[in-house]
């Protein structure tokens, strides 16, 4: 099955400024990528075994890379896309969909 989903990130038409991120790394010690993997939970969604996808308001970008910092030692690899502007993303096989961050107040 291939899927295909856009996503647009320009920020004059998005009022708060969301990013699409993608997130992959290579952590060696294991005890130390399921934190990481923890951590990545709280802002996005695996999409591989170390592949992470997320859609940011500027406050939670920020909040992301002033955190992922320490999950990473030299023999370790972390990498982070940020993507301004429209794209396209195609999947073949396993789908989920990457929701916008949204806060409902009641």
């Amino acid at each position: 099955m291939i899927d295909n989903y856009f996503f647009d990130t320009f920020e004059e038409k998005i009022n708060d400024s969301k990013v699409y991120v993608l997130v992959i790394y290579d952590i060696i010690d294991n005890k130390k990528r399921l934190k990481l993997v923890k951590y990545l939970n709280s802002f996005g969604f695996r999409v591989q075994k170390s592949c992470y996808e997320a859609k940011l308001s500027k406050r939670a970008y920020d909040k992301l890379m002033s955190g992922i910092g320490k999950y990473a030692d030299e023999e370790d690899s972390i990498r982070i896309y940020k993507i301004i502007g429209s794209g396209q993303v195609t999947v073949y096989g396993k789908q989920q969909e990457i929701d916008d961050e949204e806060i409902i107040i009641i």
